[in-house]
This record gives structure tokens, sequence and C-alpha cells, in this order.
């Protein structure tokens, strides 16, 4: 009879146990929960900490609170320009109504398809109506800004929160960058050349200007040196010819002491009368010959 009771209570803890684990669930703080009930939602679950429910009746559903990515392939898109580029846009959501997400994408790999579809095609509205060169500079901002806007009207739909969506990458076709390259090389090379004329034009306008200026500072140098010269042999002239005056003998001997001078150097050979006047002061300091 114990033993039976014992079965009996043991059974019974058995069952408790697993309805007792049936009717509690735990809601992670980066986790919000959607209960279920043969299917059909009941209530949703955001805050953290251990949950009830009817054990075998509801089930539960757990979804991310954080910030999550969405990043679709990248796609070919034409610009207003014509010209062909690669463009790799993602978004960054949060989901705010599980019940909403719940009921318009069923799971999460169908909204990731369906919304990511979205962004292509905001992109390639956005992206289509602009330039290459837009593309490059501030615009750029601009565009992402208007797709931002068109999926933030369309999160709702989703229980979702549009946080950002970026353009990661444009990258040109290979024929289109190869287009490019060859188009921006030949206007570098124009540009290499004129810039050289330009040099060259400038530089014969320095050297010009230089030599005319070199040659105006060379005949006013020999403009002021001949003056000064002048100037100068006018007093030279003056002092000799007081010397002179002064003492006509000693005027005599000192310019002949300076003929001796300029005449007589290392290896000078002189062929001259003995009596000739140029030798006169080698005899006597006044001019006078020796006497033998």
């Amino acid at each position: 009879m114990n033993k039976i009771v014992l079965a009996v209570i043991g059974i019974v803890v058995v069952v408790l146990g697993i309805v007792g684990s049936a009717s509690l669930f735990t809601v992670h703080q980066t986790q919000q929960a959607l209960v279920l009930q043969l299917g059909n939602p009941i209530r949703v679950e955001s805050e953290p900490g251990l949950k009830l429910k009817l054990p075998f009746v509801q089930d539960v559903t757990f979804y991310d609170r954080r910030i999550l990515d969405l990043d679709p392939p990248a796609q070919e898109i034409i610009l207003n320009d014509q010209k062909r580029i690669n463009v790799d846009s993602f978004v960054r959501y949060k989901i705010i109504n599980p019940l909403e997400f719940l009921k318009t994408a069923q799971t999460d790999a169908n909204f990731r398809q369906i919304f990511g579809g979205r962004l292509n095609a905001a992109v390639r509205s956005e992206v289509g109506k602009v330039l290459l060169q837009d593309m490059l500079s501030n615009k750029r901002d601009d565009v992402m800004a208007l797709i931002t806007k068109q999926l933030m009207k369309q999160a709702s739909q989703f229980g979702i929160e549009v946080i950002d969506v970026r353009i990661g990458r444009t990258d040109l076709p290979e024929t289109t960058s190869q287009s490019v390259y060859n188009r921006m090389r030949s206007q570098r090379i124009a540009e290499a050349a004129k810039l050289r004329s330009q040099g060259a034009e400038l530089k014969a306008k320095i050297q010009a200007g230089a030599d005319r200026e070199r040659t105006v500072i060379l005949a006013d140098a020999q403009k002021d040196s001949q003056i000064q010269r002048g100037m100068g042999e006018g007093v030279k002239t003056e002092i000799l010819n007081s010397a002179f005056g002064q003492d006509e003998a000693f005027f005599e001997f000192y310019r002949s002491m300076e003929a001796y001078s300029e005449a007589f150097g290392e290896g000078t050979t002189m062929v001259l009368s003995p009596d000739s006047d140029f030798f006169k002061f080698f005899g006597d300091i006044n001019g006078r010959k020796s006497r033998k």
C-alpha cells in the first residue's frame, strides 16, 4: 500500500513539475516576448523577468529588442546621366511592436526579404535621380536622408523603428570604371600640359625681365665706373701737376721709378743704349751720368 502511495505522489510531483515548467518562461534584457494561444497573439511581454503562461495552450515567440542590421545584396543602378554604379546599402532597425511584426512579416527571414526589397527599391528610386558626381559630393547625404524618410513611413507596418539608413559602397562596374579612369587620365594630361605651357611662358617672361634688368644694371655700373675713373684721373692729374710745379726734378725721378717698376719684371730683357734717357737715373739721383 505504501509503495502505491509513493508512486502516486511521485507521478503527481513529476506532472506538477512538467506543468510548472510549461507555465513559466524567462524574458531576458535583450529580448521581448509575444505570447500566442493556439497561434493567436494574446499579449506582449517587454519587461525582463520570469513570466507565466497557460501550459500546453500558449506558446512564446521571442524577438530581439536590440538594434539589428539588414544588409541586402548590392544592386546595379542607372544614374540620371546614364552611368551605371553598384550600390550596397544597409538599414539599422529595432523591433518595437512584435505583434505587428508577426502579422506583417511572419518570420525574420520573410521580413528581411520583404523589407530588403523595399530598401533596394527606395535606393534605386532616389539614387537614379542624381548624377555620378553627386554621389561623390555632399549631396550623397541628402540622398540618404530621402531614402531614410521613405523607409520610416513604411516601418510602422512591420512594427519596427528605422534607426539609420546608409549607402556603404558605390562601386563602378568594370567597363564604366575603366571609361571614367581613361577620361580622368586624359583630363589630367591636358591640365598638366596646360600648366607646363603656362610655366614655360612665365619662365620666359621672368628670364627676359631679368636679362633686361641685368643689362640696365651693367650699363649703369659701367657708366658710373667711367665717371668715377674720369674723376679719379682728373684728381690724379691735378695732384701730379701740383707736385710737378713744386719740384720738377723729384717729379721726373718719381715717374722714372714707376716706369722702371712697370718695365722690369722676372725674365725681362731690354736692348737699349746705355746713354738712353730711360736709364739716366741709374747713374745719379739728379739724372747725371756717372763719370768713369
